[in-house]
């Protein structure tokens, strides 16, 4: 379902953008912030790269076909903070699939070294300085996409070597940024830290802070998103 903060406000040329949250209480968390900001619509698309892919391809094929395509698209929710405490609202500068590639005796591949496929998408700078300027709380840095959420301090440890400029890491980014790209449409990603990555400690997590982080970080970045071009 797409929550959208206000119904007939729009022109077939105004532009439009997508927020796309993996589960409903992440979507509940970023539409509470987007009342008065009718051109920014949140779906709640699944969980997981490929449950994300194919219900944001979903909406924006429908977007398209009723001749109000959108016109950016953004990955929000909560996940995992490298070094973040919980609470810290988190801007990808690069959106990366951690483990999407091969094992082999020499270590991991990732699908570009097998000789195809793409690991990572950018948003637009422009966007990400923007976004920044708005929430300058926030910490800018790559965002990583896994199947497996981290559980262990050896995988924390091996992810954080491999890409020492990661932020965090959560399970649909790169889903999104895929379906977004294939639209030909640009991309970001939001998030705001509710646990560590690293062993998983139920009892540390703090997914309501996360939640809330979230809609004060659209709370504010709202109007950039909405009258944002990509020029």
């Amino acid at each position: 379902m797409v929550v959208q903060a206000e119904e007939g406000l729009l022109t077939d040329t105004a532009p439009r953008v997508l927020v796309a949250t993996a589960v409903p209480a992440e979507r509940d968390a970023v539409a509470r912030a987007l009342r008065g900001h009718p051109a920014l619509d949140v779906s709640a698309v699944g969980v997981g790269p490929a449950a994300a892919a194919a219900g944001t391809a979903t909406a924006l094929t429908r977007a398209a076909l009723t001749g109000r395509p959108y016109t950016l698209v953004v990955s929000a929710g909560i996940g995992g903070g490298f070094a973040a405490p919980p609470g810290t609202v988190l801007i990808a500068d690069a959106i990366t699939v951690a483990d999407l590639g091969a094992e082999t005796p020499d270590g991991f591949v990732p699908v570009t070294g097998l000789g195809f496929g793409t690991v990572t998408h950018r948003p637009p700078a422009s966007l990400v300085r923007d976004l920044a300027a708005a929430a300058p709380a926030a910490l800018v840095g790559t965002v990583l996409t896994v199947s497996t959420v981290t559980g262990t301090a050896d995988r924390a440890a091996l992810l954080a070597q491999r890409h020492p400029g990661a932020v965090a890491e959560a399970m649909e980014g790169f889903g999104v940024a895929e379906a977004a790209a294939a639209h030909g449409v640009p991309v970001a990603e939001i998030r705001a830290v509710s646990n560590a990555v690293g062993p998983r400690d139920r009892a540390a997590w703090r997914i309501g802070d996360a939640l809330a982080a979230l809609t004060d970080a659209f709370g504010k970045t709202a109007p950039v998103l909405e009258s944002w071009k990509n020029t």
